[in-house]
């Protein structure tokens, strides 16, 4: 008896809603607690409002919009990752720009999901996510592509030779550039590398200025561009 208890117990995964516009606010909250795999714990207007959420109740998922006033999604998310690191972010949104889509990669976001999704099926992207999945809106992902150059040849050897801006990084920072671009924090940098914060933080302020950048998402959107990685 207990061990079919077990098996149709349903892990409840905790989601905090990011949205300026509070109809929608109400109307994602309604939706979404109709399935009993998700529990919304709580609601943000903004950017600031969802990082002091993130950090003193850490969800498993946060549900973004990009759009934001003042702080931008882009910029709450990298802030959440690093006072929350193992939270979850699904940018929902209806922007369908390529950039835009890399840019909430490399902030650290793991999906980018369109406001016009059909509520189960946002329900299994979060399930899926919360349990590690990456997911782009095939839309947006067709778009993306277009984005990632195509190779001048097909020489291995001559591609993995550094040449311009690349020469300039160190092998470390090579390193860390590449889990800039997969969207990890200071922590979880310093977690991979097992180096201190501070010296994350040193490498990714020694790369932005290698690469003539002003933050971590145009340095990954950057990197990808130019064949950096």
């Amino acid at each position: 008896m207990q061990k079919v208890e077990e098996q149709n117990k349903v892990d409840v995964i905790s989601v905090v809603i990011v949205e300026d516009y509070k109809l929608t606010r109400i109307g994602l909250r309604y939706t979404l607690n109709e399935f009993e795999h998700i529990n919304v714990i709580d609601e943000a207007e903004s950017g600031e409002e969802a990082i002091e959420i993130a950090r003193i109740k850490k969800p498993d998922v946060i549900l973004m919009d990009l759009g934001l006033p003042r702080m931008n999604g882009l910029e709450a998310t990298m802030q959440i990752k690093e006072v929350a690191p193992d939270t979850k972010v699904i940018m929902l949104t209806s922007h369908k720009r390529e950039e835009e889509v890399l840019a909430s990669l490399g902030s650290g976001a793991i999906g980018y999901c369109m406001k016009d999704v059909d509520p189960k099926t946002l329900s299994e992207i979060i399930r899926n996510v919360a349990q590690g999945a990456c997911y782009i809106d095939p839309n947006v992902a067709k778009l993306a592509l277009k984005l990632f150059p195509r190779p001048e040849n097909t020489d291995l050897i001559a591609q993995n030779n550094a040449s311009g801006i690349k020469a300039q990084l160190t092998e470390r920072e090579i390193e860390v550039l590449k889990l800039l671009v997969q969207g990890k924090s200071n922590t979880e940098i310093a977690k991979d590398l097992i180096v201190s914060v501070h010296t994350a933080k040193a490498h990714v302020c020694s790369i932005l200025q290698k690469m003539c950048v002003d933050d971590r998402v145009q340095a990954a959107v950057k990197a990808i561009k130019e064949k950096m990685i």
